[in-house]
């Protein structure tokens, strides 16, 4: 793995890292605070040896109370002067319990010996430090003292008695606190790995085109509202919803230019990935950009767009199979413009079967010729068979994959039965991905519309112009004397070079333009016009089309455009 590979999972799975880290700290401080306070009194105790005349001989003695000290220091800690200091002070508690709360030692080189005792109680503490030390020098007395009688070897003398403490040893809070912070943050950034290295679950562009072997054309973000609203209304919104819809629009068209898909099956690996309520927006957006569409409830066994779209549920594409209706008759027109509902009617027993006879076929062929698009909102691919049977018929299928919930083996699967029926797979998409964090891609920038400029009403989709005929003239109209209609250059047919400066071509006449009306002070008196119809005599002149000559290949110029004809002249 690379640096790059632990960022992501630092950002995917933070929520494991720091939760982790709390319940760490929260450990930490829980022990501290369960964890009875412990106070500690110290001694310090010197060890000297008889000194003698010489330098030799007091350097032989500080080595003796030197090789003494570290002797010294293990009878401190041992259990038969523990039972001495529990019987001075009648201590109720074994000699074992106290040797463990005993801690003797010395700096190298000297002959001081310090001396600790932790006890719950500061008091205690303090009088087992100062008792222990006593008791220790007797001790000491009793052991460098020759059995035929003498000055001893050694002597030991209490330098520094115990004092009562004031402030516990333990538990130090701040330092379990940070070493509980420490180790849940390790623990957590090992769990995160794992985590990630066990999920397989798709949430990412490349594992989803790997899995599918086709582009990913969309993905839609998780929107609360459309657990209570499926259908978007674009006319009013401008959501991240509406726009990845509209985006996914976009793909869907240029999918294959030359020859785009108008029979399209929407389905999914298993239920609750959001492929009912992508279908319906799916239908919806195209209906937006003037398409006519119609949806279709291929889910023959648990249909939702009935319900989701609040049109009649009880007739429909089953009753066309069932040859118990015309598909005239179950076509409902619905509340958004441009799309049209084929139910699924009454569920078959074998919808499978159903959908694979011929007169399926056919529907899907009669509903191709009358829209633009038809979105089949089919079953799910792994339970059941009918979505891929459905995708035979079609042009291809968009296969719905849900964000950190589809498995990639699921959705693997679901690509394969699709595969073994030559079906073709348009694309994929995403559904339900986060709105945070990681999983937010390109596709969520908002261009927000400025709201204080004057806006415009809901405007239709505009509609190719028609082709406008030459103007017809009419008889004259009483002699009331009209002005003439100022000339527009642009309003009749012109001329241009063909190729490579050949002869003059006709052009049609700018469309924009009006027609022209005549002047009514200048009489025709029969004949064809300028177009080739016969005109009555008493008719409106109409002047001769202007002849526009254009610049040659070889970039030379004409000559300048004939001005216009009065043939009353």
């Amino acid at each position: 793995m690379e640096i790059q590979d632990y960022l992501r999972i630092l950002q995917a799975r933070w929520k494991i890292i720091a939760v982790t880290t709390v319940v760490a700290i929260l450990g930490a401080l829980g022990a501290s605070l369960l964890t009875t306070p412990m106070y500690e009194a110290s001694t310090r105790m010197f060890v000297s040896t008889s000194s003698g005349a010489s330098v030799n001989e007091i350097y032989q003695g500080n080595l003796f109370s030197q090789q003494r000290v570290t002797s010294y220091t293990k009878l401190l800690t041992g259990e038969n002067l523990a039972q001495r200091t529990i019987d001075k002070l009648g201590l109720d508690m074994t000699a074992s319990a106290l040797a463990s709360q005993v801690k003797a030692s010395s700096a190298p080189d000297t002959v001081l010996i310090d001396v600790k005792v932790q006890d719950s109680s500061p008091e205690r503490a303090r009088d087992i430090a100062n008792a222990l030390s006593d008791e220790f020098v007797v001790m000491a007395r009793e052991l460098e003292t020759p059995e035929r009688g003498g000055a001893p070897a050694a002597r030991v003398v209490v330098e520094q008695q115990a004092q009562t403490p004031s402030v516990a040893v333990s538990p130090k809070t701040t330092r379990n606190l940070a070493l509980g912070a420490a180790v849940g943050l390790l623990l957590g950034l090992a769990l995160a790995v794992l985590r990630d290295r066990l999920d397989n679950t798709v949430k990412d562009r490349r594992t989803v085109e790997e899995l599918a072997g086709s582009a990913l054309i969309g993905t839609i973000p998780f929107d609360k509202e459309r657990q209570t609203q499926q259908a978007i209304n674009f006319a009013e919104g401008h959501s991240s919803s509406a726009e990845s819809y509209r985006e996914l629009r976009t793909n869907l068209q240029f999918l294959e230019v030359d020859n785009p898909p108008r029979v399209i099956v929407v389905t999914s690996s298993l239920p609750t990935e959001g492929k009912t309520t992508t279908a319906i927006n799916i239908a919806l957006v195209l209906a937006e950009g003037g398409q006519n569409v119609c949806l279709v409830e291929g889910d023959l066994r648990k249909p939702r767009v009935s319900k989701y779209l609040g049109v009649v549920g009880s007739v429909g594409l089953s009753s066309v199979l069932a040859g118990k209706a015309d598909l005239d008759a179950v076509l409902q027109p619905t509340q958004y413009s441009g799309l049209t509902v084929l139910a699924s009617g009454p569920i078959p027993p074998n919808p499978s079967e159903l959908l694979g006879t011929e007169t399926a076929r056919q529907v899907l062929a009669d509903l191709r010729g009358r829209f633009d698009y038809v979105i089949i909102d089919a079953s799910p691919l792994l339970p059941v068979t009918d979505a891929t049977v459905l995708t035979a018929m079609s042009d291809g299928a968009l296969v719905i994959a849900r964000h950190a919930e589809t498995k990639r083996d699921q959705l693997s699967r679901a690509v394969g039965n699709l595969h073994s029926v030559g079906a073709t797979i348009l694309g994929t998409i995403i559904t339900m991905t986060p709105s945070r964090g990681r999983g937010v891609y390109e596709y969520k920038y908002y261009y927000e519309t400025d709201k204080s400029l004057p806006q415009m009403q809901q405007a239709a989709p505009a509609q190719p112009a028609v082709q406008q005929q030459p103007p017809q003239h009419q008889a004259p109209q009483p002699p009331a004397p009209q002005q003439p209609a100022p000339y527009v250059r642009d309003e009749y047919p012109s001329h241009q070079y063909g190729p490579n400066g050949g002869d003059p071509q006709e052009v049609p006449a700018y469309q924009g333009a009006p027609a022209y009306q005549g002047d009514q002070s200048q009489q025709w008196y029969g004949g064809p016009d300028h177009y080739g119809n016969e005109q009555q005599a008493g008719a409106p002149v109409p002047p001769t089309p202007r002849r526009t000559r254009r610049y040659r290949d070889d970039q030379e110029p004409w000559s300048e455009t004939d001005a216009p004809r009065d043939h009353t002249q």
